[in-house]
């Protein structure tokens, strides 16, 4: 037997979704057909992929290292197969706005790939605050950003959403919580909590832990993803961050473990924002629909998850 896409692709939506009737529902197929190929892959790897809880499942160390290869994999074919019919001869500048998040976590690989379609098109990127951002972009001094969508304020910007990003809570390692069979924010309200601030993530988060009896028992406050990592890393608290962030080692080399709580926790989205009624240039057309190409149009992995998040 040997790998297949559709093996990869399956694996895939039920790591991100973390339960294989999710996956199923995702993918539009049975559950039983999931459930086939994760354990056709688990024995093509020698080794189990998952761990079956009462909650779902939750990837082992080996199923995390195969993860990343999996991505890697479905993200070529993606590559290969849907790469957007592009004009070289188009020409001009894009002054695009960013937000410290997305600049960070997601932007570089997607403005590297644009400039080798469009090579005559100058793309000069800002990174500014969402309000500052849409003030930029009412004022006309940028033409588009990509940013959070689901921060968006002013009614006067157009917006499309291109992927949404799942938050799970941070732990560390061997962390007590693990052993549960299933988590809710009631048992996080009782661990000490690392707070992010940037990009708006402490309003966010209080949004969510608002429509609960329960509060977050805030031990640090920090505009810093890789603070947050590193405390939690090292069992100072606990957070809940999203997918497009995480990276499982800290500075420190420790290891942090995700969890899919049973609340409902909204994911973190991103897109595009631009004056509304503005007529898109041919170069904010070009930059528009490189995003939709990739994002929107029905994908070959089926994963919600790409190369450069």
């Amino acid at each position: 037997m040997s790998l297949s896409i559709r093996q990869l692709k399956y694996f895939v939506a039920t790591a991100e979704l973390g339960q294989v009737s999710q996956a199923a529902i995702q993918l539009s197929i049975s559950q039983s057909a999931v459930t086939t190929a994760i354990k056709e892959l688990e024995t093509e790897v020698g080794g189990a992929l998952f761990v079956r809880t009462n909650s779902g499942m939750e990837l082992t160390e080996a199923g995390r290292k195969f993860l990343g290869h999996a991505y890697t994999i479905l993200s070529a074919v993606d590559e290969a197969l849907r790469v957007p019919t592009a004009d070289s001869r188009l020409d001009g500048t894009l002054s695009v706005a960013t937000t410290y998040t997305v600049l960070g976590y997601f932007l570089p690989y997607h403005l590297q790939r644009f400039s080798q379609l469009y090579p005559r098109i100058t793309v000069n990127a800002y990174e500014l605050s969402r309000d500052a951002i849409e003030e930029g972009l009412l004022g006309n001094r940028f033409d588009m950003a990509v940013l959070l969508t689901s921060n968006l304020v002013s009614p006067e910007l157009a917006s499309e959403t291109f992927f949404g990003s799942q938050r799970r809570l941070w732990v560390s390692a061997r962390h007590p919580l693990l052993e549960l069979p299933e988590i809710t924010l009631s048992e996080v309200a009782r661990e000490p909590y690392i707070m992010l601030t940037v990009d708006e993530a402490a309003q966010t988060a209080l949004r969510y832990w608002g429509r609960t009896p329960f509060q977050p028992n805030i031990r640090l406050r920090t505009s810093s993803v890789e603070a947050v990592r590193s405390m939690v890393a090292n069992g100072w608290g606990v957070s809940i961050l999203s997918d497009m962030v995480y990276r499982p080692w800290s500075l420190e080399g420790k290891r942090i473990e995700t969890v899919n709580l049973k609340d409902a926790i909204p994911a973190m989205t991103v897109g595009l924002a631009w004056r509304k009624g503005a007529e898109l240039a041919p170069t904010m057309s070009a930059f528009r629909d490189y995003f939709r190409q990739i994002f929107l149009e029905p994908s070959f992995s089926g994963g919600g998850r790409v190369r450069g998040i």
